[in-house]
């Protein structure tokens, strides 16, 4: 009878700093508990465990050195990592004389923007700026060359030509940061600012109350609010019944939808002004509870303002259309929706986002402050609010009996 004896189990040197482990893949792990307190782990496994040791050894060394050296702080390996890999990205970039096309894809990939902002600079690359720099390397394109395209770039279409150049030159502006190129060749005064053809034109208190006399039931208090609570489009069409507080006399803006590709999206607003609480005027709230007594249910959180559907609405549901006349003045199709309202208030000029200027025009005109139309519109800079200081021609004429009744002595 013979005895067997197994051997003893090989006991592994406790490690003085990190450990190393072995996984059940085979494979070799380290991990170290790091100068911040936290476990940080190599930034992949290792075939043998020498290679985890080794790995180990230069973290040390690393966290040693940070600790003698103020001019070389610690950093965690991972985030080490990460800036190694986006180094090497850009010297991959430079090796590569990268074109125009090349870093702007990799700008509008990585660029955190609103879904609509980011079709639309999608058009813009594709219709203005990719046709004639996206196979320019970088380094070439030339501050002539930048005002010979401006020059023939969407000339009929201020506007646009404005933004096709404000891309231009954020992207450029970009490729300077990261050591691409040593200016930015963008550098037309004034280029990036489009003049409005366009001013717009507040409703009267009359052309409101007939606009929201002649919209369907259900989009009367979508007017009420658009105008007087100046709430954008897609805030309105995602405002629900819980962002509504008629006790207290406010409605909470904390999101706004979009619609991108025929798809809704809901995110949070234009800016980061734009959430918002707005007080509601006093003489609309009784408008607000009707809407909400006849046309939004109480279970759940609803939409105020929804489509046919009962999803998010479409501008074109709440456009509709405008009557159409035959030659002798009779009606060949009736209208409805905006379109048909502002038809019937003698304002056909009248867009849907006048009433939000014509509520802070009217907050102007009350006396608000430039801070205070800024924080009622939802702006997060004053440029912005200052348009609504405009006046009226009705204000305008008070104004000029005032300095009138001055000049005679008729007021002390």
């Amino acid at each position: 009878m013979s005895s067997t004896t197994s051997k003893p189990r090989k006991v592994q040197p406790r490690r003085a700093f990190g450990q190393v482990r072995k996984l059940p893949s085979g494979r070799w792990q380290a991990r170290y508990t790091g100068p911040d307190l936290a476990r940080h782990s190599g930034p992949t496994t290792w075939l043998a465990r020498i290679d985890a040791e080794a790995w180990l050894i230069a973290e040390q060394k690393i966290i040693e050195q940070a600790a003698t050296d103020p001019s070389q702080p610690w950093i965690p390996p991972r985030i080490r990592l990460e800036v190694a890999k986006a180094q090497a990205e850009v010297e991959a970039v430079k090796a590569a004389n990268a074109t125009f096309g090349v870093f702007a894809e990799s700008w509008w990939e990585h660029r955190e923007l609103k879904p609509t902002t980011r079709q639309t600079y999608r058009r813009v690359l594709d219709r203005f700026l990719l046709p004639t720099f996206g196979d320019r390397p970088l380094e070439s394109i030339t501050k002539a060359d930048v005002r010979a395209w401006h020059t023939v770039t969407a000339t009929d279409t201020p506007t646009m030509r404005a933004h096709a150049y404000g891309l231009l030159r954020t992207i450029l502006g970009e490729a300077v940061r990261e050591d691409l190129i040593l200016v930015n060749p963008c550098v037309i005064r004034g280029a990036g600012n489009a003049k409005k053809s366009r001013r717009p034109n507040p409703a009267t208190l009359e052309e409101l109350a007939a606009i929201v006399g002649a919209m369907p039931p259900e989009r009367q208090a979508m007017v009420h609010i658009a105008a007087w609570c100046a709430l954008r489009f897609g805030e309105l069409t995602e405002l629900r019944r819980g962002d509504v507080d008629l006790d207290a006399g406010v409605i909470s803006v904390t999101r706004a939808v979009t619609r991108v590709n025929g798809k809704f999206i809901v995110g949070t607003p234009k800016s980061d002004a734009g959430t918002r609480t707005v007080a509601i005027p006093s003489h609309i709230v009784p408008a607000i509870q009707a809407h909400l007594d006849d046309h939004v249910t109480r279970f759940g959180d609803p939409l105020l303002f929804p489509g046919a559907d009962g999803d998010h609405m479409a501008p074109s549901t709440l456009y509709g259309r405008a009557t159409t006349y035959d030659e002798d003045g009779n009606v060949i199709r009736p209208g409805n929706g905006w379109y048909e309202a502002r038809r019937v208030a003698g304002r056909e000029d009248l867009r849907w986002h006048d009433l939000r200027h014509t509520g802070m025009t009217m907050a102007a005109q009350a006396g608000a402050t430039l801070a205070e139309l800024m924080g009622r519109a939802g702006h997060s800079t004053s440029q912005a609010a200052l348009v609504y200081q405009h006046s009226t021609s009705d204000r305008d004429r008070l104004l000029a009996d005032r300095l009138a009744a001055m000049a005679t002595g008729q007021v002390g």
